[in-house]
């Protein structure tokens, strides 16, 4: 049934269409089994979030979109050989696949299935350009869902005072030039990329500064005492902590290794 809607539905093919018919199944569970204990099953197949880690880098989307994506499109379930009715898996199910491939050191052997599955149907040729960096996949994914993460946590902090303290909000913000309702104004997981003339860097520093801009006036002397005792304003709070620097040389991201640990970080707002 799958094979015939998608055929129907996608007449002239797609990315994930192409992907499955060029390359087959590219990735067999036991290509992952020193990653997973021998007492149980998996939540869900390895080979089929490695494909699907393989798609999200691809098309650029976040975990929790790549899982929607998989419950959500045709093409998807063609790709990972799913039912219609398939309802996929929840979307921390990636992040911990990819903390159990990097701690095993199994990142490489997604790009090495890929290339030889191209390999074998001719679609490289000796001396191309067929490899890059597996950890650098691991890493823009990671990115992205920061960016989710931060700009939805401010996104929660601005709904509540815009209910709470709407006057008070307002005037906040006039006093920071900066494109509040386009940035904040839609959930961020809605987005499918960020604006050609700013790169993903800018864009996550740019975010932690409108944070701090909201938590300094919510902290002034002359703001009502209350604010502070919103809860979405304390876990922006928490949260700015956790992502940024703040110094004399401005606003800057934490670097990954100065995160604090997973099981101490917030994940969602």
């Amino acid at each position: 049934m799958t094979l015939r809607v998608a055929g129907r539905a996608f007449p002239k093919g797609s990315l994930a269409i192409r992907l499955r018919d060029s390359l087959g199944q590219v990735f067999d569970d036991a290509l992952f089994a020193a990653a997973f204990p021998a007492d149980g099953r998996p939540a869900a197949s390895p080979g089929a979030l490695a494909m699907v880690s393989v798609m999200q880098y691809a098309e650029g989307l976040s975990d929790r979109r790549a899982a929607e994506a998989v419950r959500a499109r045709i093409d998807w379930k063609y790709l990972l050989g799913l039912d219609l009715d398939d309802s996929g898996f929840d979307h921390s199910l990636l992040a911990r696949f990819r903390a159990r491939l990097v701690a095993h050191g199994l990142e490489e052997r997604v790009l090495e299935a890929v290339l030889a599955a191209a390999a074998g149907q001719g679609l490289l040729r000796r001396g191309g350009r067929q490899r890059t960096d597996s950890t650098g996949v691991v890493a823009d994914v990671r990115l992205l869902n920061r960016m989710e993460f931060v700009a939805e946590t401010l996104r929660a902090a601005l709904e509540a005072l815009a209910a709470a303290a709407p006057n008070w909000l307002e005037q906040a913000l006039a006093e920071r030039e900066t494109n509040w309702l386009g940035r904040y104004g839609e959930r961020v997981d809605a987005w499918h990329g960020l604006p050609d003339d700013q790169d993903r860097d800018s864009w996550l520093r740019q975010v932690g500064e409108d944070g701090f801009h909201l938590l300094t006036a919510a902290w002034r002397p002359d703001a009502p005492d209350w604010l502070r005792r919103i809860p979405a304003l304390e876990t922006l709070r928490r949260a700015w902590l956790q992502q940024y620097h703040r110094g004399q040389d401005g606003v800057r991201a934490r670097e990954s290794e100065d995160l604090p640990p997973g099981h101490q970080r917030l994940a969602s707002p």
